[in-house]
């Protein structure tokens, strides 16, 4: 009887897990698990996609090396930039997804993250051929990140219910010309 309350309460709690990982995010990779991944490439948080809009520069922080770039065409380059996930899809041989800036915060009980999902319209932005994809639950197979190439990720996340794909954050990291170098999925253990 112990045994199956047991199990009950590891399914709550990762259910609750899960849904904490959705509600949670943050515009730059200054913090938590983006921090330790990666080197910082702003210092500086970007704002909420309800103070800016997805094309604009974040946090009216420093320009792109390349300023002849109109920031339409390259909203985050050379950011890094906490996000979720609409959809993605390969056109030409090369893959685009669609994001919105999102937030994550440390939950006050738990080792885990909520995800705030960002308001406002969807940018679609173009990934790099030689970008890195991890990937961990629900999107990956394992509850730590791994290597998955991009035509994995894009049929892993279209096979998601699009309810689903609210529930995942991702941490991305833009080179100079606004194209995804770097992708990972937000796993909370």
């Amino acid at each position: 009887m112990r045994l199956s309350h047991r199990r009950a309460a590891v399914s709550c709690l990762t259910a609750l897990a899960v849904s904490l990982v959705a509600l949670t995010g943050c515009s730059a990779g200054g913090a938590g698990q983006a921090a330790a991944a990666a080197p910082e490439t702003s210092a500086t948080p970007s704002a909420s996609a309800a103070e800016t809009g997805p094309t604009a520069a974040p946090d009216g922080g420093a320009a792109p090396d390349d300023t002849s770039a109109s920031p339409s065409a390259a909203p985050w380059a050379g950011t890094k930039q906490f996000v979720q996930i609409d959809d993605a899809r390969t056109s030409g041989g090369l893959t685009y997804l669609s994001v919105r800036p999102a937030q994550k915060e440390a939950h006050p009980q738990f080792e885990a993250w909520v995800i705030v999902p960002g308001e406002g319209p969807y940018t679609e932005v173009p990934v790099a051929e030689d970008a890195q994809v991890l990937l961990s639950v629900p999107i990956g197979d394992a509850k730590h990140a791994a290597s998955y190439s991009q035509a994995e990720f894009v049929s892993r996340l279209t096979a998601q219910s699009s309810s689903a794909r609210t529930l995942v954050g991702y941490d991305l990291s833009f080179d100079g010309e606004g194209r995804v170098t770097r992708l990972q999925s937000l796993y909370t253990s």
